[in-house]
């Protein structure tokens, strides 16, 4: 199925957010033309902020584009991805 038939969400859970930002932050930026919405999320109030965070993504294109960057994101301790997909009828 072509995704322009469906909507991919993609959940990133990222443990330690510190240790693990740079590599992240890579693979997103080297498959950044195949993402089209990018929200970040993680608990702060006055007193901390946490170490945890959740990514999520709203994917464009053909999925085979960035089938790499879900396996490159699973290779890395400490990060957990799930995916939704939304099919048109």
């Amino acid at each position: 199925m072509a995704h322009a038939e469906k909507h991919v969400i993609i959940g990133i859970h990222v443990i330690n957010r510190i240790q693990h930002v740079r590599d992240v932050q890579a693979i997103l930026t080297q498959y950044g033309c195949s993402i089209r919405t990018r929200l970040g999320l993680h608990e702060t109030d006055e007193k901390c902020c946490s170490p945890n965070g959740l990514i999520l993504l709203e994917m464009y294109g053909d999925e085979n584009e960035y089938k790499g960057m879900l396996d490159e994101l699973r290779a890395i301790d400490g990060i957990e991805v799930k995916t939704m997909e939304f099919a048109h009828s």
